[in-house]
């Protein structure tokens, strides 16, 4: 994934010290129940489409963004499907980050899946009983997204 330019700015001043960011992640259900995945350039991983909000944005805006940008997929958003304070994590670099993710359910208006950026080798639509190994938060995101509970879920550490 691409460091965003707002982030690199940030660590000139920051360095290595703990970074905390707003992510955004979207389960993108068709009408057969399919779910459109990405496998990312810089492990393998076939995942969610997941970003940062850049300063001043919003997020059900920045998901759609994120969508099209990586997918070519135009889509709208269904529901705000959960949010979840991850647990702190460091790169190999050394930058310490935390990230608040919403996670929303979006469903496709337009356009062809395909590789549409340099975060990505694959697109693909995925049968629930045919997917990839997903990430165990990710999975987390996926059986919310099927809940039929509209609420969104809550996913985070207790206090103290």
């Amino acid at each position: 994934m691409t460091t965003p330019k707002f982030i690199l700015e940030l660590r000139e001043k920051i360095g290595h010290d703990p970074l905390w960011l707003p992510g955004i992640t979207a389960v993108v259900l068709d009408e057969d129940e399919r779910v459109l995945l990405v496998r990312r350039a810089d492990d393998g991983r076939w995942t969610l489409i997941a970003g940062v909000l850049e300063p001043g944005e919003d997020p059900g805006p920045a998901i759609l963004r994120e969508i099209e940008e990586e997918t070519g997929v135009e889509a709208e958003i269904e529901r705000l499907v959960s949010i979840e304070a991850m647990p702190p994590s460091a790169y190999p670099n050394g930058d310490q980050v935390q990230f608040l993710d919403l996670c929303f359910r979006c469903r496709p208006l337009s356009g062809e899946a395909r590789v549409n950026d340099d975060e990505s080798l694959e697109v693909g639509w995925f049968a629930l009983d045919a997917m990839p190994q997903l990430p165990h938060r990710e999975q987390r995101c996926l059986a919310n997204a099927l809940s039929p509970d509209p609420l969104p879920k809550y996913t985070g550490r207790p206090a103290g």
